[in-house]
């Protein structure tokens, strides 16, 4: 009864801020508007009815399939995703379009995951066969006919009219992969019984599958020349080991490896060459390689604390601007408090998943929520960190803002994962089905 109210109270909560958000998102599309073209578009009633539909059926899906889960997730999700097809309308009306269809299908594929995955412990039953696909997804774009280039990245694979990046769902595969192994092996890890000088490692034959999972991922990635989704899948890689096995010894060879390879990547790579002198000293090359760094500096200090006004920047002056450079219109355009906001917005969302995380009973889930919730906080720290100079640009987008259907539908299935295992954390049995899935019937005389 007590789970009953709990879950009633954070729908109801849920419900209002998707509300808010929705209204949010249409203010900023009217100032957009009006900012850009000095009238107040004709569409604005049915753009709120829409958005507000949208994520009222995903709340709806939500309050009967996980009726007990965080209540911020969702909202979260929908502000973000929100503001950023805002600004992708601003910069282009055509991809502001297909944004639109991508929300749509992200929304759906987030109702459908929620509505398949009933228990988070399920997916751990299929360790091998997620393997299997994430690796098979992200050798996929280098098959010859499908496989594309675009912008020096063989990421892309075409079929017919259809083009999407497959390493944003064998992200999925290969965390839920990690999370189960780990969890299954976390005592030998933990122990290291095999001594190398002064340290100790697991036994090579416990160790070798996630190790072979995690090096292709990241020779793959790194012969596609897409070296931000190699440093996406180390981080988790790191991320859950450490988690897993509570060794600090892990975490410090690991940053390690991640120098030296880092190193090793500088001296091969003329694009990693040319994105750490743009970082360094983008006004050595100020018309080619630190002409987009450049721009955006400019951008966001005219954008100063509040902001040029939606519509009133010169953010098409950055190219990319709608996908690695979003965060950088957003702060021309809102300024420092705007981008801030959004800065804060992604807290609240990681630290919703790492609640989850916290409050899972079963060690798989909360290896589980931990690693896809560092997915998206690492990912929007790395895209973020690079516009801002903090760290060399590496080309990720920013989950749930930066134009991208492939990333869009990933984030939206990552997000019904957390938010599943969110819902399980309450008083209801590890067992116990969700609401709305039988109980499997116990033949007679079996015990």
């Amino acid at each position: 009864m007590k789970s009953f109210f709990v879950g009633r109270h954070r729908r109801n909560s849920e419900l209002v801020l998707i509300i808010l958000s929705g209204v949010v998102t249409t203010a900023a599309y009217v100032l957009a508007a009006v900012g850009r073209l000095s009238s107040i578009p004709a569409n604005v009633l049915p753009f709120l009815i829409v958005v507000l539909g949208l994520f009222f059926a995903a709340h709806v899906a939500t309050r009967f399939l996980a009726p007990e889960a965080d209540g911020l997730l969702l909202p979260l999700a929908g502000l973000l995703n929100g503001l950023g097809y805002v600004f992708i309308a601003r910069l282009n009306d055509d991809l502001a379009a297909q944004q639109a269809v991508w929300t749509f299908l992200g929304v759906a594929l987030y109702c459908a995951t929620l509505l398949v995955v009933r228990r988070s412990r399920d997916l751990e039953q299929f360790r091998y066969i997620l393997l299997l696909i994430g690796l098979g997804l992200l050798v996929l774009p280098l098959m010859p006919v499908i496989g594309q280039t675009i912008n020096g990245s063989r990421i892309w694979v075409s079929i017919g009219p259809v083009n999407f990046q497959p390493g944003e769902f064998a992200k999925l595969a290969l965390a839920i992969f990690f999370a189960s192994y780990l969890v299954d092996k976390r005592e030998l890890f933990r122990a290291g019984t095999w001594r190398v000088g002064p340290l100790r490692l697991p036994e090579p034959k416990h160790a070798a599958p996630v190790l072979l999972a995690w090096g292709v991922s990241l020779l793959v990635m790194i012969s596609q020349k897409d070296l931000g989704t190699s440093l996406l899948f180390f981080m988790l890689f790191l991320i859950m080991l450490w988690v897993s096995t509570e060794r600090l010894a892990y975490l410090l060879a690991g940053m390690v490896l991640f120098m030296g390879g880092a190193y090793v990547a500088w001296t091969q790579f003329s694009h990693v060459q040319t994105r750490v002198s743009s970082w360094l000293n983008p006004w050595e090359d100020p018309l080619g390689g630190g002409y987009q760094v450049i721009e955006a500096q400019f951008g966001l200090a005219s954008g100063g604390i509040t902001g040029t006004g939606p519509g009133r920047g010169y953010p098409q002056r950055v190219p990319a601007a709608e996908t690695d450079f979003i965060f950088a219109t957003i702060g021309e355009e809102l300024g420092l408090l705007g981008a801030t906001a959004l800065l804060m917005a992604f807290v609240l969302m990681i630290g919703s998943g790492l609640r989850a995380a916290l409050g899972a009973r079963r060690p798989f889930s909360k290896l589980l929520a931990t690693g896809l919730t560092g997915l998206l906080g690492v990912q929007a720290f790395i895209i973020i960190a690079g516009v801002t100079r903090v760290l060399p640009l590496t080309g990720v987008t920013l989950p749930f803002v930066s134009y991208g259907g492939s990333s869009l539908l990933a984030n939206y299935a990552i997000l019904a994962i957390i938010v599943r295992i969110s819902d399980e954390q309450t008083n209801r049995p590890a067992d116990a089905p969700t609401p709305g899935r039988r109980r499997p019937r116990v033949a007679a005389g079996t015990s």
